[in-house]
């Protein structure tokens, strides 16, 4: 507004009397005068040229209120300014006074202080100065009546969340991940052992800078060891452009990383780490990346499910939440929108996928909340997704809270938020959910001491669960070379053994052998290891729909394909007593007959074992039987009766001791050997 260039003149009594003061007393002021004219022209220019160019704008014009902090006009536009740099309890100070010195300053002030008052949570005076503003005869506050409406339902909201808190703390994760610039979208392997991370602390590969002065964004990733997150490492310009990257998601297995770059509109893309090195970046294919705005991504557990944030045509808001499947061929197919239960007419932000497999974390603007992106999370179950829920207050707040991750145990969640005794700018925080059924922990003073010294600190949070997600197995170690002990690449193949449907496949790093698979609740699982010139290894879990939270450790060793070596056929299940081959068996029958394919020279002896509970006779005549049952499969898929033996050896060869349920269970087992290769 042009007026600003006379407001020390005539915007009202006070500083009409300061001018007159000023050049009929102190003539030498006249010179002061003048640049405080010359700072609001330049001020003016450039806060008329749009929000990027306010904290420019706001050095003239505090260089002017220097000169005369009694002008309304002036106090606003510092106002303004001050809210959009996010300096918001200046900004307040500022619209107070302007509104002391002139209520009738600008239409919209009383919706500028009402919005402070809402991002502070003040939430009675937020909603009285709402209020205020829609009864009032300004034209633009009768273009925003919807607006004010929904805004009251936050603030109403608010009260209500804030008056009954979720249990849990919020931390401030630290000076090793944290710095005074801006860190956000965290996101977390399966295990919460791995974070990766965006920020935009000053980088020697990055020269650009953004139209609001910021740095370029980079990915970063820091490792968690123990109680403590390591300090951060940049992977390198094979993962960070030239241009700004953001981290869009992580697998849970932490092998692939999807990025987001500000190319096109806005991609995602994909990048994995092929032993110890990231791939270059690929693009995703037309179904996920359009000439729209694409942006956060997630995959399901089994890796069959993508979810990515689009703001493109024929949506049910302006940003929607979609997925995409594979096709026969292994490709993302065409994307299809998750129906008007999740998505609103408003914004959808930042898709987290949790490793249960069922369970869906969002930000949203459409849903109820306090204000801004609140975070929510809905279900999959019976083929409907759940009605959102909030995950409620100090979680939420009225500010924007997004990016919000969470560890398969459900114990802790990552997120970024611009609060108060915050290191930087936006910092990444932890949250930890409390049980309800044990008391809470008393807020002495040794206990926050305790807190910000270390802020992951297990001793503090014994009482610790999960956030109603945790039915799931996770399943996580290393893959061996059973005599040399070197790690091995290997495919996992996992298996529903009741429906013989193979559910995903995964893969160990080439040079770690680590591997992590979840196990969502309510299957059976079987569970194949397989490596070139290797004998497969397998697994069997049986994960009931009432299992709670586990984490599994397992080494597993793979036996090179040679004269001698054998294996437990662990997915081979017979009748209770009997011989018969139960359908559950199909899958690993199966397995084996492909390996008798790709080995034609293979031959095999298939060997039954029992417990010692009942007679030697009966065992052994029933172990032999079992035996058979396999070599009998085997040949009727095809494999000659030459390359095949079986035996029944009952329990004359124990692999444990009989003396429990669980070892009289892994002596009862089917066997196969290597006799010639």
């Amino acid at each position: 507004m042009t007026v600003l260039c006379a407001l020390i003149a005539s915007a009202n009594p006070a500083a009409a009397q300061n001018r007159e003061f000023n050049e009929t007393y102190f003539p030498d002021q006249k010179k002061t005068l003048s640049e405080a004219r010359s700072n609001i022209k330049s001020g003016d220019k450039l806060f008329e040229q749009g929000e990027w160019n306010y904290a420019e704008a706001l050095h003239y014009y505090e260089l002017a209120n220097a000169f005369n902090p009694n002008n309304a006009a002036l106090n606003y536009k510092i106002g303004r300014c001050l809210y959009t740099v996010n300096q918001k309890e200046r900004a307040l100070a500022h619209f107070r006074k302007a509104m002391e010195l002139n209520p009738n300053v600008e239409e919209d002030i009383l919706w500028w202080m009402a919005q402070l008052y809402h991002e502070n949570e003040e939430m009675e005076k937020a909603i009285q100065m709402y209020k205020a503003y829609r009864t009032s005869s300004s034209k633009i506050a009768i273009a925003r009546w919807s607006e004010i409406d929904k805004r009251i339902a936050q603030c109403e909201k608010g009260i209500t969340m804030m008056t009954n808190p979720e249990r849990v703390f919020i931390t401030n994760i630290g000076s090793a991940i944290n710095t005074e610039y801006h860190e956000y979208s965290p996101v977390i392997n399966a295990d919460g052992s791995v974070m990766f991370f965006t920020s935009t602390r000053p980088d020697a590969t990055k020269t650009k800078k953004s139209k609001d002065g910021e740095n370029f964004e980079n990915i970063y990733y820091a490792t968690r060891t123990g109680d403590r997150w390591g300090y951060p490492v940049n992977p390198g310009t094979i993962v960070n452009s030239e241009d700004n990257n953001a981290s869009a998601g992580l697998s849970h297995d932490g092998q692939t990383l999807f990025i987001f770059q500000s190319t096109n509109g806005g991609d995602i893309f994909e990048c994995r780490l092929i032993g110890s090195f990231w791939s270059k970046p690929t693009a995703f294919n037309k179904y996920i990346n359009t000439r729209y705005h694409e942006s956060k991504v997630s995959l399901s557990p089994d890796g069959r499910r993508l979810y990515f944030v689009s703001d493109r045509p024929g949506g049910i808001g302006k940003q929607d939440i979609y997925y995409s499947e594979p096709d026969e061929k292994g490709r993302w197919s065409e994307a299809h929108l998750l129906p008007a239960v999740v998505n609103t007419p408003d914004d959808e932000e930042a898709v987290f996928a949790h490793p249960d497999g069922k369970t869906l974390f969002f930000s949203s603007k459409g849903h109820p909340g306090m204000g801004g992106y609140d975070i929510f999370k809905t279900t999959f179950e019976n083929g409907q997704w759940s009605t959102p829920e909030n995950l409620g207050y100090p979680i939420n707040t009225a500010g924007n809270d997004v990016f919000f991750s969470v560890s398969a145990s459900g114990r802790h969640g990552y997120y970024s938020s611009e609060r108060k005794g915050g290191i930087g700018k936006q910092d990444i925080y932890m949250i930890t959910f409390l049980g309800e059924e044990k008391p809470m922990i008393n807020n002495s003073e040794d206990n926050l001491l305790a807190w910000r010294i270390n802020p992951i600190a297990e001793t503090v949070i014994e009482q610790a669960i999960a956030l109603n997600t945790s039915s799931m197995t996770l399943l996580k170690g290393r893959i061996i070379d059973k005599a040399t002990s070197e790690p091995l690449e290997a495919i996992i193949a996992l298996t529903d053994v009741e429906k013989n449907e193979e559910l995903a496949l995964f893969k160990s790093n080439s040079v770690t052998g680590r591997y992590m698979v979840s196990l969502p609740s309510g299957k059976n699982y079987g569970i194949t290891v397989m490596a070139e010139k290797y004998l497969f290894h397998s697994e069997n879990f049986n994960v009931p729909e009432t299992a709670g939270y586990q984490e599994i450790e397992q080494e597993i060793r793979l036996e090179k394909l040679e004269v001698g070596s054998k294996i437990v056929l662990r997915n081979i299940f017979f009748d209770f007593g009997k011989a018969t081959l139960r359908p559950e068996s199909k899958s690993e029958l199966n397995r084996l007959v492909q390996l008798m394919n790709e080995t034609p020279s293979l031959v095999i002896e298939i060997s039954g074992h029992t417990d010692n509970i009942g007679s030697a006779q009966f065992n052994k005549t029933l172990s032999e039987n079992r035996a058979k049952s396999v070599v009998d499969y085997l040949k009727k898929e095809g494999i000659a009766d030459s390359r095949l033996s079986y035996k029944g050896y009952g329990m004359d060869q124990p692999i444990a001791p009989n003396d429990t349920d669980e070892n009289r269970q892994m002596n009862r087992r089917t066997e196969f050997k290597v006799i010639n290769n």
